[in-house]
């Protein structure tokens, strides 16, 4: 994917200095999770000095947190500057996006991407690594834990940057969803319902529209800034089919139970990708009907 020297998202809020992801101070969430550990050390002497050990090397550039998992195991290393150039590609999509949808929404208001790595809090609760890249429509921004990128390149074979690029267009598709009340008449829905198979039919349905939004953001990101290079839509098609429920199913249990589908078969979000793509019309993206 062509994206080197493309304009970069102003509306980015970086927290991996709290994950051991880069420099800065640690956010709340961050905070509130370690509050645990840290008050019984504000009792003794010896736990003054511990603190204290640990905002000299935080200060000093070395973060003690990213010593730390989200189960309290040895986290993995990070290589720095691998870690920052995949937060300036991201960036660079989500400018894309933003031109993208501002053209083609009129009155599309910006979301924030929220950059972490392990854990961080979010409007919609808690995040850590574990839930994977999502949108919050209670604040209106996307999370992603950059992690996310290694696990769908060795774990799910979907290597890549215009594989990590979809992913990122499928969750902006959620708050375009969220700007047109798409996701309050779903969850409205669901509630009434009660039934989990008819409340997990429906979450399909939102999940392929957003993959559809996502083929649309790629035909006009590519009809503006050429950034499409041999090979990239196969990239992004194989992670649609990667992180399919039925691929997961099986991968995880070894069976396959459409009544728990939440996000789609792997072909159904190859084919709602692909519609996006080929029109570049989002009146083609009503999977309700």
């Amino acid at each position: 994917m062509k994206w080197k020297g493309g304009r970069k998202s102003s509306n980015v809020d970086d927290r991996r200095a709290a994950s051991g992801g880069g420099r800065g101070m640690p956010s709340r969430g961050t905070l509130m999770l370690l509050w645990p550990i840290i008050r019984p050390l504000l009792r003794t002497k010896l736990g003054w000095a511990i603190i204290g050990l640990g905002v000299v090397a935080y200060m000093s550039g070395f973060n003690p947190l990213s010593m730390l998992g989200m189960n309290g195991t040895p986290a993995a290393p990070i290589d720095q500057a691998e870690d920052d150039r995949n937060a300036a590609f991201i960036s660079t999509v989500l400018a894309s996006t933003e031109d993208v949808w501002k053209k083609e929404l009129p009155g599309y208001r910006e979301p924030v991407m929220v950059l972490y790595r392990g854990g961080t809090q979010s409007g919609c609760g808690f995040a850590n690594s574990a839930v994977g890249p999502f949108y919050c429509p209670a604040d209106q921004k996307v999370y992603l834990d950059l992690s996310f990128f290694d696990e769908l390149s060795k774990t799910h074979d979907a290597p890549g940057d215009f594989a990590q690029a979809y992913v990122l267009a499928h969750e902006i598709g959620h708050h375009i969803q969220n700007l047109q009340g798409t996701l309050a008449k779903v969850q409205q829905a669901k509630q009434q319902w009660g039934n989990t198979q008819k409340a997990n039919a429906l979450q399909v349905r939102v999940e392929l529209q957003a993959d559809c939004y996502a083929g649309v953001w790629a035909h006009h990101a590519h009809k503006r800034f050429n950034i499409l290079e041999e090979g990239d839509v196969e990239e992004a098609l194989r992670a649609a089919s990667a992180i399919g429920d039925d691929t997961l199913q099986r991968r995880s249990t070894g069976t396959v139970r459409p009544d728990a589908f939440t996000h789609g078969s792997a072909e159904q979000r190859v084919e709602w990708f692909r519609r996006g793509l080929r029109s570049g019309d989002i009146r083609q993206c009503n999977t309700f009907q």
